[in-house]
Formats: C-alpha cells, structure tokens, sequence
C-alpha cells in the first residue's frame, strides 16, 4: 500500500509538470518572459560571484559601528582580511568591537554631525591608507526618532534625523571622496524600503528619499574617476533604530507637549491605539537576521559588477519594494491598515 501510494504521488506531480509544461509552450508570450526572467537571474548570478582580488590590501571606512548593521558588518569583514576602520559615536562601543576583532581593526570616535569630527576622521584614515587610497566608504550611521504624525512634530525634530542620515552623510562623502578617487573604491550608502515607500511622519522617510537621491547623482558624477555607488534598502530588522522602547518614549515627550486642542482632534484613544499599532507592527515585521543586510553590504564592496541597489530582506524584496510601484491609492490604503483610524479615515476608503 505504501508503495503504491507512493508511486501515485509521483504520477500526480508528473502528471502535474507536464501539464505546466504544455500551458506554458502553448502561450509564446509567456514562454518568452519566462525565458528571459530565467535569463536574467542567471546574468545576475554569475555576475555577482566575480569578486574583486585583495582583500587583504584593502581599507574600509564603515560609521555607525556601535550596534547593529556596522557592528555587525566591520566584524564580518575583518573575518575576511580586509583593513577596517570602524567609526563609533562612544567609546563603550568602541572598546567593544575593538575586542571583538582581530589587531587590524582600528577604531575611532565620530559625529556625523560635526564636520570638525569629520575632518579629523578623514585625516586618521589618511594617515593609515597612504597613497593606496580607500576602498569602501559604508555610510551607515543613522537615527529614527522622532518619528510619528507630521502634525506632532517640530522643525527641530526633523533637523534632528535629517542632520544624522542625510546631511551627515553627505558631508562624510564628500570629505573622503579624494581618498576614494584615489584608489576608485566604492560608496554604498545605506537608505530604507521607507526611501521608495513614506510609511511616517517625521524626519526619517524624508532622510532616506535624500539618500537615495544624492546617491542617484553621485553615481553618475563618480562614474568617470571609478567610483562605483550602491544603495542598500532594508526592509525592518532588529536594530537600535527600530527600538520600540525609544520610539515609545519618544512618541510620549510628543504627544506630552502639544497644544490641548490638537490633542483633542485625535484623543487619548488615538494615542494609545498608536502606541499598540506600533509595537504589533514592530513585533511582526521586523527580522533579527541582520546578516541579510551585512551581505548586500559586503557584496556591494565585493562585487567586481556591484548592482546599483540591493534589497534586503524578504519583505522588501518580495512586499514593499513591489508596493512601492503601485498606485498611491493601493499603497496608502496598505500603510493606514497598520494604524489605527479616525473617524474621518474610516470612511475615506
């Protein structure tokens, strides 16, 4: 009985394949997209698996090494042989990567916010590239909060994010582009699925619209000196970014100080149902794999063909990324389903 069951089983699934198999010969049209998506996806592959060569002499500057995806991806390289210098807002997360790494990992303390800080970067790692120039620039440092309805904020609450993600890079870019010129390395920047798709209000989607933007332009720019620009475009991971105490803690100081009469046109309710709204949503989306980003990263730096812009992570992928090209009407009614809503918002859809 077992056997036979078994055999029926494969005659189902044959039976199954060449039925899709005649569908997709009967129709031209299809045969043909399928033909070339397959095409495509394997001009990818072999395109990425060229590496550029040694790794060993290469030096690469990565900011916002205190926690998550620069942590994460100075050790990662470091395994691999490559000279890192890792950029840390403190010295506790200096001091701890330092420890984690092998002796060819150096630190030193940054402030994206701060072009002396900048300048002083850029002269220590002069000092340890020398003529052979820099080979990676990884912006990553960044910054989250304040995030929330736009009606809530203040301008020095977009300055806050801005200052961080977009201003700070740009200014880091261009301090170290000589450097990079020098030894036609790459830039990968790293922007946000909320780069393509505005889920909130606040400084944060605005920044990474920016990143993606000047790194747009900068691509072109850097193409005749050698320079090649990746863009990386998390879905949410697990991070210090996407830490639901601080956006919790921040959400309160904002509600805290506004005027009573805004508060009344969204109520208490309101506020709490957004507090829950933001933990379930956090609980469910985000992903403590952080790999999935420190590998487009490190593909990005390795690739002898880096692509242009790397999605990580599956929801991007295969979910926001793809949203993104929709109507607006579809992508609104998808991002106000993960909030609570007015009276007013109820009947608009």
């Amino acid at each position: 009985m077992k056997y036979m069951s078994s055999f029926s089983k494969q005659e189902s699934t044959d039976s199954l394949t060449t039925y899709l198999l005649e569908v997709i010969l009967s129709h031209p049209a299809l045969s043909c997209v399928l033909l070339l998506a397959a095409l495509a996806s394997i001009r990818w592959y072999i395109r990425d698996s060229y590496k550029v060569d040694g790794f060993n002499q290469k030096h690469v500057f990565i900011t916002g090494c205190d926690s998550g995806f620069g942590n994460l991806l100075a050790r990662q390289l470091d395994g691999k042989g490559f000279h890192v210098i890792a950029a840390c807002l403190t010295e506790r997360g200096a001091a701890d990567l330092a420890a984690a790494t092998s002796s060819r990992l150096k630190t030193l303390l940054l402030d994206v916010t701060d072009s002396t800080s900048i300048r002083r970067a850029v002269e220590f790692v002069s000092k340890e590239v020398g003529e052979r120039g820099l080979w990676g620039l990884v912006n990553n440092a960044g910054r989250s909060i304040p995030i929330g309805p736009t009606e809530w904020m203040q301008l020095e609450d977009f300055k806050k994010v801005l200052d961080v993600n977009l201003i700070g890079l740009i200014d880091v870019t261009i301090q170290f582009l000589p450097l990079l010129k020098k030894s036609q390395g790459r830039v990968v920047n790293v922007a946000s699925i909320m780069g393509r798709l505005s889920m909130t209000g606040g400084g944060y989607c605005l920044s990474k619209w920016g990143v993606e933007a000047f790194s747009d332009s900068l691509r072109r720019d850097m193409r005749p000196f050698g320079i090649q620009v990746s863009i990386i475009e998390p879905g949410f991971f697990k991070t210090a970014v996407t830490s639901l105490d601080g956006i919790e803690a921040d959400l309160r100081r904002l509600w805290t100080r506004l005027p009573q009469d805004v508060k009344d046109s969204y109520g208490d309710a309101y506020f709490d149902e957004y507090l829950k709204a933001q933990g379930l949503s956090m609980a469910i989306l985000c992903s403590p794999d952080l790999s999935k980003v420190t590998r487009c990263m490190e593909l990005a730096l390795t690739a002898r063909f880096p692509r242009t812009r790397y999605g990580a992570g599956w929801d991007a992928k295969l979910f926001w990324i793809p949203l993104s090209y929709l109507p607006s009407f579809v992508s609104d009614f998808i991002v106000l389903g993960l909030l609570p809503a007015l009276k007013d918002q109820r009947n608009s859809y």
